[in-house]
């Protein structure tokens, strides 16, 4: 059995981050230093088209600029941007994409519009999405933190997922309190493609999991979510 089509949110080789930012108060900024103060070993990508450097890494202005490969790509920029993005990463074969920007779905019809844009352009280079409106990914033993959160998370075998990127935050800071590790966290934001159950298919060959904290205010595959759910129990 190969890895699971969802390996490359978790364990990338190669990320990119478009949005990255020098600026300190920005989420940006945040995502290029979690990913760094994590350890991340692998290729780091900032994209910012008026930088050439950031945090001591070579910046580029677009994501077809970027020399190498690319496992995960995750984006920060305002929403009016991301359909440009996400087409670029079709055209670079980039099939994984967290989309931490917010102005989709939750605010009404223009943002559905948007979302939807976005959804059409993702199907169409076959690219899977985890938000959009999300705090990001994490997981410690591959020192991958993809979020604009504070604080370096533990390695331990719990997995969260949760819907809300505020409730996600306060679990982790009472988890860090509580010296309490995770083998994953996944902030699902507006669920827009990537939906709870396909996390927990994945979740359910991780070795590294053995226990599932999740925070749940809306189910769009149901009959996926029980599976998965009964498979864990």
């Amino acid at each position: 059995m190969g890895p699971h089509y969802l390996s490359r949110f978790f364990t990338p080789k190669t990320v990119a981050i478009v949005g990255a930012s020098e600026r300190e108060d920005s989420v940006g900024y945040r995502l290029l230093l979690n990913m760094q103060e994590a350890g991340f070993s692998g290729g780091l990508y900032p994209v910012n088209n008026k930088r050439d450097s950031l945090l001591g890494l070579k910046a580029y202005p677009d994501l077809l600029s970027v020399p190498d490969d690319l496992d995960l790509v995750v984006i920060a920029t305002p929403a009016a941007t991301v359909p440009g993005i996400v087409r670029q990463c079709g055209e670079k074969n980039v099939t994984s994409i967290i989309i931490i920007t917010a102005g989709f779905g939750e605010l009404g019809d223009e943002g559905k519009r948007l979302q939807q844009e976005v959804l059409d352009i993702a199907h169409r280079y076959s690219i899977r999405i985890i938000g959009p409106n999300c705090l990001g990914v994490i997981r410690p033993s591959g020192y991958l933190n993809a979020t604009f959160g504070d604080g370096v998370v533990k390695d331990g075998n719990l997995a969260l997922l949760s819907q809300s990127g505020a409730v996600c935050t306060a679990i982790l800071d009472w988890a860090k309190a509580q010296d309490i590790g995770f083998s994953t966290v996944v902030s699902m934001g507006g669920a827009a493609d990537i939906d709870f159950g396909e996390v927990l298919d994945y979740l359910a060959t991780d070795s590294k999991t053995t226990g599932i904290l999740m925070y749940v205010e809306g189910i769009r595959d149901a009959r996926l979510f029980f599976k998965r759910f009964k498979s864990r129990r």
